[in-house]
């Protein structure tokens, strides 16, 4: 009996899965942790296992001064192209290398890529270096098909994710070494991301007037000015929750401060304090207003705290670290959902809806520059479920076996002569 075009990208996948696994493995192994962010070798790793499958990867790396402005030590991004016809849409499946270390608490080899009941752990086997895999043998599984197709595909390997994506995808968009049609980004299996949060980064430093703590009316207490300004920004989340996003997925802004430091001894007033707050967008709401409101409450706060009698007045400033706009849906992205949808739904045997997710991601550089994109790979309903970013990171590999299958099909529907 003649198979359909899909039953044969699907009997491929299964074929060379163990291929595909041994790949993942060996990304896996190599650490990509971020910071510091020294990702070439990687990057190079990546395409002399991409070379051995007989797919040329282009390496572009970032200039060494951009990469330490912006606190990283090496960035060298890849682009692998397939071209199969003059007319078509270029699709391009973009995934991330670099994460965060891994932290404590790992029961597994976080660089093993150890598999066990039916899942590959290890730092990135979630987000993202388990879409490296899918999307590569996607790839390979529609070039295995042999029929003629149009439009072209390329791979988007990028290492800029965590500090925000500007000299990943952004840098290869800017240099004009890219302009796709349509894109996927990597992603979870059993949701297609149509729409995703904003997020704002600030760093406010606060500064007092050290003094000894013997005498401490004799300085400004940095730490107390910081306390009383945080109070008033972690006042602005009971506000947040009263503003609902139409974006089925997305709730409510709101804010996080990360990072606090500061001080230089234990019997000395602080004079310094230097805050991280993380503050995510909803898609409906204008990031220049948003920014501009935090410095004003910022502003205020600072303004209102009452030094000691002869301390100074405590002086703010205010430096935002990442801009990261919400990802809005683009029409053109229609034909992406609708195949990504029909495909997952039928292989993963229930409905995979289109909704938004209160994450950020590189997807937003493509969009803005006018490129539809959606969110879709291998992972498990939620972020959680992954231990993304958790110690025992890990994909289900039945996850991914279906979720390549999906992005196959898709690219097949996307590139058809049909």
């Amino acid at each position: 009996m003649t198979m359909t075009p899909y039953q044969t990208l699907d009997a491929w996948i299964d074929a060379h899965f163990d291929e595909q696994l041994a790949f993942l493995q060996q990304l896996v192994r190599v650490p990509t942790d971020t910071p510091p962010g020294n990702n070439a070798p990687h990057a190079e790793r990546t395409a002399e296992l991409l070379a051995a499958m007989g797919m040329t990867a282009e390496k572009h790396a970032v200039p060494a001064a951009d990469v330490q402005a912006a606190g990283l030590q090496s960035i060298t991004n890849l682009i692998v192209r397939r071209r199969f016809g003059d007319s078509g849409p270029v699709v391009a499946l973009n995934a991330h290398g670099d994460v965060v270390p891994p932290g404590e608490g790992w029961t597994h080899d976080p660089y093993g890529g150890e598999i066990v009941d039916g899942a590959m752990y290890g730092r990135a086997t979630a987000v993202s270096k388990s879409d490296f895999s899918s999307f590569t043998f996607a790839l390979r599984a529609i070039e295995a098909l042999g029929l003629p197709l149009k439009g072209g595909v390329e791979l988007h390997f990028t290492y800029d994710e965590e500090f925000g994506g500007e000299l990943g995808p952004g840098w290869l968009l800017d240099k004009g070494l890219t302009r796709p049609d349509l894109m996927i980004a990597a992603g979870f299996s059993y949701q297609v991301v149509v729409a995703h949060n904003g997020c704002l980064q600030l760093e406010v430093t606060v500064q007092g007037e050290m003094a000894h703590a013997a005498i401490p009316d004799s300085g400004t207490d940095a730490l107390q000015g910081a306390t009383h300004i945080l109070n008033a920004l972690y006042a602005l989340n009971r506000d947040y929750q009263q503003v609902r996003s139409e974006v089925e997925g997305i709730t409510h802004p709101y804010l996080n401060i990360g990072l606090i430091q500061g001080g230089t001894n234990t019997n000395v007033i602080p004079g310094k304090v230097v805050i991280k707050l993380d503050r995510r967008m909803i898609p409906e709401e204008d990031p220049a207003q948003v920014e501009a409101d935090l410095r004003a409450t910022i502003e205020r706060a600072a303004a209102s705290y009452n030094p000691p009698r002869g301390g100074k007045a405590l002086q703010v400033q205010v430096r935002r670290m990442l801009l990261a706009r919400a990802m809005r849906p683009l029409p053109g992205n229609a034909p992406l959902v609708k195949a990504l949808q029909t495909h997952a739904s039928e292989l993963f045997g229930e409905s995979v809806p289109a909704v938004g997710t209160p994450l950020y991601t590189d997807v937003r550089l493509y969009v803005e520059r006018g490129i539809p994109g959606v969110i879709y790979g291998a992972g498990p309903r939620t972020v959680r479920e992954s231990n993304a970013k958790r110690a025992d990171e890990h994909v289900r590999l039945d996850d991914l076996r279906r979720a390549t299958k999906v992005v196959a099909r898709t690219l097949f529907d996307l590139l058809s002569m049909g």
